[in-house]
């Protein structure tokens, strides 16, 4: 018996004879990706670290079965940064599923990542996968801005009219185009140019610059400022440094005492230590009473005059006695842990017989000249009678 084909079934083979051509189909074949091309529109790209690095690629129509991949290089130094089958932390697709759209994103962009990339799409062969030679690639810069500069100066203070050095250091730039500028009290101050050499075991460069002062006595206020200029910035980095911490203003020191006239036995007197204009504030006072060291109570702060500098007065009272005739009263300063700076003054006591024998000579020499006067008083008075008889008896006659 024969058998009738029903219409549906006498279609069914023309179905999928125009399902297998449609497969063949260049847009859909494994193989047709040879002739899908690649559009990498980017020449080159420059991004600082840190930042998130968009890298574009797209084809010019859809194939889901050739590979798409990203690769740094090219040769046998290449290095895979994307593909669709394996884990890369850093990159995701820009469109996630696209079959024409491979851009894509790679966060937190390092110094490493500099160098070309290509976006390829491999071809089936009988050797396998084959990535035929792009035409170009992406060149892609990365730059790292410095690290904030950072201003040291001397390990030993120095005196107003000594030089000091003063450096500012920065590193983890790139590329090792890089500028400074110092200024004190916001005025250009002139320097040598940065020193500049590649950081160990890094793709970045560190700069030193140092910049020679002479201290002044008013530098107690004064600023040194390092602005480091570089392309990733796109404001001047300023690191500053005080000249207070470079600075030592030694002490003028006087003794002042305040003795009665005469000085007298069983008085009290007074000695004043005056230390003016010092900095650093830290001062150490000691008195000394014949080179033995006295107790001293009425201890004072350091008081910060409008210069910045500081000034302090040191008092200490002595009772007179006879023993103390001649004392040597010395005030000793010690500044910031150097020299020792002093000055002395000297007790002496008035002597009682001395004093005595003056007042003494004092009231002879009253007496005489009281006895003196009575004798010119009465001879005068003796004359001028003797003067008047005279006169009298001749006109009498």
């Amino acid at each position: 018996m024969g058998v009738t084909m029903i219409p549906e079934m006498q279609a069914l083979p023309l179905v999928c004879l125009m399902l297998l051509l449609l497969w063949r189909a260049p847009g859909a074949d494994a193989q047709a990706g040879q002739d899908s091309e690649v559009h990498q529109p980017q020449d080159k790209v420059v991004v600082t670290v840190g930042e998130t690095l968009n890298l574009t690629c797209t084809m010019s129509y859809s194939s889901y079965a050739a590979p798409v991949a990203w690769l740094k290089g090219w040769g046998s130094g290449n290095k895979t940064v994307y593909d669709q089958k394996g884990s890369f932390p850093r990159v995701t697709r820009v469109v996630s599923e696209s079959n024409t759209d491979y851009s894509i994103l790679i966060r937190d962009v390092r110094l490493e990542d500099t160098g070309t990339y290509y976006c390829v799409r491999f071809r089936k062969s009988v050797r396998g996968d084959e990535v035929p030679r792009p035409e170009k690639g992406t060149e892609v810069s990365v730059q790292a801005k410095p690290t904030h500069p950072v201003v040291s100066g001397p390990s030993h203070r120095a005196r107003p009219g000594q030089s000091v050095s003063v450096t500012c250091t920065a590193g983890g730039f790139f590329p090792q185009d890089i500028s400074v500028r110092w200024l004190k009290d916001e005025a250009p101050v002139s320097a040598q140019q940065p020193h500049i050499t590649p950081e160990q075991m890094k793709p970045s460069y560190e700069m030193s610059s140092t910049v020679t002062l002479t201290l002044r006595k008013d530098d107690v206020h004064s600023q040194v400022a390092c602005e480091v200029q570089h392309p990733t910035l796109t404001a001047p980095l300023r690191g500053i440094y005080e000249l207070r911490e470079a600075l030592r203003v030694p002490p003028s020191v006087r003794v002042v005492a305040d003795l009665p006239s005469p000085v007298e036995v069983n008085k009290t007197v007074n000695f004043t230590c005056h230390v003016k204009e010092f900095y650093p504030k830290d001062v150490v006072i000691t008195w000394l009473e014949n080179r033995m060291e006295m107790k001293v109570e009425n201890i004072l702060q350091p008081v910060e005059t409008p210069q910045g500098l500081f000034e302090l007065r040191s008092l200490v009272d002595v009772k007179v006695t006879e023993e103390k005739n001649g004392s040597v009263y010395t005030c000793q300063v010690k500044h910031n842990a150097q020299d020792t700076f002093s000055k002395r003054a000297t007790l002496w006591i008035a002597d009682p017989t001395r004093e005595g024998l003056r007042n003494f000579s004092s009231l002879g020499l009253n007496l005489l000249t009281s006895l003196g006067l009575g004798i010119v008083i009465l001879l005068e008075k003796g004359l001028l009678g003797g003067l008047l008889i005279f006169l009298f008896k001749r006109g009498r006659a």
